[in-house]
Order: C-alpha cells, then sequence, then structure tokens
C-alpha cells in the first residue's frame, strides 16, 4: 500500500503544478492565442486548434527536461 501512497501523493502533486500552469497561461497577454493556431468559426460553432501554442509548451518542457537530464 506504501506504492499507491507514493503515487498518489505524485498524481495530486501533479494536478497542482497543472493547475497553477493554467492559472499562471490564463494571464500572458496572447498566449493561446498565438500566430499559427487555427480558429474556425461558423454559424452554430467554433473549433480551436492551438497548434503554435502545443509546439511552444512542448518546446519548453523539452528544453527544461534536457536541462535537468544534463548532469
Amino acid at each position: 500500500m506504501s506504492d499507491m501512497g507514493k503515487l498518489l501523493i505524485f498524481l495530486g502533486i501533479c494536478l497542482l503544478v497543472a493547475g497553477v500552469v493554467f492559472l499562471v497561461f490564463d494571464k500572458i497577454p496572447g498566449f493561446g492565442r498565438l500566430p499559427g493556431d487555427i480558429l474556425l468559426k461558423r454559424k452554430n460553432f467554433t473549433v480551436y486548434f492551438p497548434i503554435m501554442t502545443c509546439v511552444v509548451i512542448s518546446m519548453v518542457i523539452t528544453i527544461i527536461l534536457w536541462l535537468s537530464n544534463k548532469r
């Protein structure tokens, strides 16, 4: 059961970090509406594909992980 407890604590910390990230990214002007993000507006629906936002987030995470593993 000790492994299950550690897993739950880890998942809780991951959710906390994700929540903080969403709050911080909401404050950055223009983030989430980068050039390259696709927005389709029709009469009855709107579809948003944040392609460039995902690319930027992926690059930042990759650089952080690369720097942390480069000991």
